[in-house]
C-alpha cells in the first residue's frame, strides 16, 4: 500500500496528530498483542502431551492447560474493557502486555503443574485486559471513513495465525531450541513481548480517562466463580471417580451463573452501572447468539486439542507432524471464510457452515471406523477440510449476526459478552470432549490402538451433538446482518 492510499493523519482528542505511517504502526503492535493471545490458547492443544510427559502430571493436566487460560480469559474480559475506559486504554493494553510477557516467563521456567497452571490463568487475565483495548485504540488512530480499512487488516492477520498456531508449536517443541522443547512455546513470547512494549510506550496514542466510571468489580466476581464452578468438576470429575459434590458444584455454578444475570438487573433497576445491559437477556435472537457461542466454539477447540490427543498419543506422531495433520481443517476454514462472501452474511450461511461442521465430523468418524488399526492421520485430511469449509462458513457471519438483533446503545456490551460466550465455549470444549476422550481410553486399557480410536469416536459423537445443538439455535437469528462495514 502506497502512502497516498494510507488514510491521513488524524487528530487525536487529547495528542497531537498521528501521520498515516505511525498509525499503522500502531497497529501493528496492537496486532502483536492479539496474535500473541491468540497463539497462546492454541499452542497447547499440540504441546500438551510433551509437556505432560516432561513434568509427569495427570491427564486433566492437559485439559487444564487450555480451559485455565480461556475460563480466566472470559471471566475477565466482562471487566477488561471497562477497565479501559476508567484508566485509558493504552495504559491497559501495555500492563495486560508487560503481565503477558511477564507470566510467559513464568510458565517457560515452571518446574511443576501446578505453576504452569497458575502462570496460564494469569496469562489468560492479563491477555483480558490487553484485548479488549484494541477496537477503541484503532478506532481512535483513523478518520471514520478510513477506519474500515484498518480492521480489514486484522481479519486474515488472525486467521492466519489461527492456522499458524499448531504448526509454530509444533516447530517449537521438535526443535528443541537450546535443549528447551515446549518451553519455546512460551519462551518466545518473552522477547516478542518487550519489543511490542517498548514500541507501544512511543507509538500508541493516549486515550480519554473517565475516572468517575463505577466498576461493577462484584458482579465480576459473580460471573468468574460461576464459570470456574462450572468448568472445574467437567475437568476433574473422572479423576475425583465423580462424588456427589461434584455435581453439586456443577448445580451451584449453573445457579451462580444465573445469579449474576439477577444481579446485573437489580443494579440496573438502582441506575447503577453494569458489566453487561439486562436488556440484552429479553432478546431472544442475543440468548440464542450466546448459546451457539458456547455450543460452537467448544466444537472448535474442543476438536482441536482431540486431533491433538489422537495424533500424537494414538498414533504416536511427533508435535511437528500432528500440527502439519490439521493444515487441511486451517486451509478449509479460510476457504470457508472466502466462500461466505459469496454467500452472503446470512442466517442460512451460518446453517450451511453448520451442516458442513456435520459432515466432516461424520466424515472423520467414518475414516476412523473403516481403517484398519492404527488409523494412516493422513486420511483424515479430507475430513478435517470440510470440517474447516463448515468452521469458516458459520464463524464469518456469526458476530453481525448477532449483532443485528441488538440495538446500538447495546452493540459495545452485546460484543464483549459474545467474545466472553466465545471463551467460555473454548474451555468447555477443552474440558467436556477431553473428559469424553480420557474417559473411555482409561476404561479401554490394555486394548492398544484401538482404544485411542474408540476414544476418539465416541468424543467426535459428543461434538456432533454440540453442534446440532447450535443449528437448533440457528432460528431465533435474524435472517441477515443489517449491520454496514462502515459502522
Amino acid at each position: 500500500m502506497s502512502t497516498t492510499e494510507m488514510p491521513q493523519a488524524v487528530a487525536l482528542p487529547d495528542g497531537p496528530a498521528f501521520s498515516a505511517r505511525r498509525a499503522w504502526a500502531a497497529v501493528g503492535i496492537i496486532l502483536v498483542g492479539e496474535v500473541m493471545d491468540l497463539l497462546d490458547s492454541l499452542v497447547t492443544t499440540i504441546a500438551g502431551p510433551t509437556i505432560t510427559r516432561d513434568m509427569g502430571g495427570s491427564q486433566e493436566f492437559i485439559q487444564w492447560l487450555a480451559a485455565g487460560y480461556t475460563i480466566a480469559m472470559a471471566a475477565g474480559l466482562l471487566i477488561g474493557g471497562r477497565l479501559g475506559d476508567k484508566y485509558g486504554r493504552k495504559n491497559l493494553f501495555l500492563t495486560g502486555l508487560a503481565g503477558f510477557t511477564v507470566t510467559s516467563l513464568v510458565s517457560a521456567v515452571a518446574t511443576n503443574p501446578e505453576t504452569l497452571i497458575t502462570a496460564r490463568v494469569l496469562q489468560g487475565l492479563l491477555g483480558a485486559l490487553m484485548v479488549p483495548q484494541a477496537l477503541g485504540i484503532i478506532r481512535s488512530l483513523f478518520p471514520p471513513d478510513k477506519v474500515g480499512m484498518a480492521f480489514g487488516v486484522t481479519g486474515p492477520v488472525m486467521a492466519l495465525s489461527g492456522v499458524a498456531g499448531p504448526i509454530l508449536a509444533g516447530w517449537l517443541v521438535d526443535a528443541d531450541y537450546f535443549g528447551w522443547s515446549w518451553r519455546m512455546i512460551f519462551a518466545v513470547n518473552v522477547p516478542v513481548g518487550v519489543l511490542a512494549l517498548v514500541a507501544g510506550l512511543v507509538l500508541l496514542p493516549r486515550s480519554q480517562r473517565q475516572r468517575d466510571l463505577r466498576i461493577d468489580l462484584v458482579g465480576a466476581v459473580i460471573a468468574a466463580a460461576g464459570m470456574a464452578a462450572v468448568i472445574f468438576p467437567l475437568v476433574q470429575g473422572r479423576e475425583l471417580g465423580w462424588p456427589w459434590w461434584v455435581f453439586l458444584l456443577l448445580a451451584a455454578g449453573i445457579g451462580t451463573l444465573a445469579g449474576f444475570v439477577r444481579h446485573q438487573y437489580h443494579r440496573a433497576d438502582k441506575g447503577l452501572p453494569t458489566l453487561v445491559l439486562p436488556s440484552l437477556f429479553r432478546k431472544k435472537a442475543f440468548v440464542s447468539g450466546l448459546f451457539i457461542g458456547i455450543l460452537f466454539f467448544s466444537v472448535m477447540m474442543g476438536g482441536a486439542l482431540l486431533f491433538g490427543l489422537f495424533f500424537q498419543l494414538g498414533l504416536g506422531m511427533s508435535p511437528l507432524k500432528a500440527g502439519l495433520a490439521t493444515i487441511a481443517q486451517a486451509a478449509g476454514m479460510l476457504l470457508g471464510f472466502g466462500f461466505s462472501q459469496a454467500l452472503g452474511m446470512a442466517r442460512r450461511t451460518m446453517f450451511i457452515g453448520f451442516a458442513a461442521t456435520a459432515v466432516g465430523l461424520l466424515t472423520a468418524l467414518g475414516t476412523i471406523a473403516v481403517q484398519d488399526d492404527p488409523v494412516n492421520a493422513w486420511w483424515l485430511s479430507p475430513a478435517l477440510a470440510v470440517l474447516g469449509v463448515g468452521s469458516g462458513l458459520a464463524i464469518a457471519p456469526f458476530f453481525d449476526i448477532v449483532l443485528s438483533g441488538v440495538d446500538e446503545r447495546e452493540t459495545g456490551s452485546a460484543s464483549g459478552t459474545l467474545t466472553s460466550a466465545q471463551q467460555v465455549g473454548n474451555a468447555l470444549g477443552a474440558s467436556v470432549l477431553g473428559t469424553v476422550f480420557f474417559s473411555v481410553l482409561n476404561g479401554r486399557r490394555g486394548e492398544g490402538a484401538s482404544a485411542f480410536t474408540a476414544a476418539t469416536s465416541a468424543a467426535l459423537l459428543v461434538a456432533l451433538a454440540l453442534v446440532a445443538g447450535a443449528a437448533l439455535c440457528t432460528r431465533w437469528l435474524p435472517e441477515r446482518a443489517v449491520r454496514h462495514a462502515e459502522e
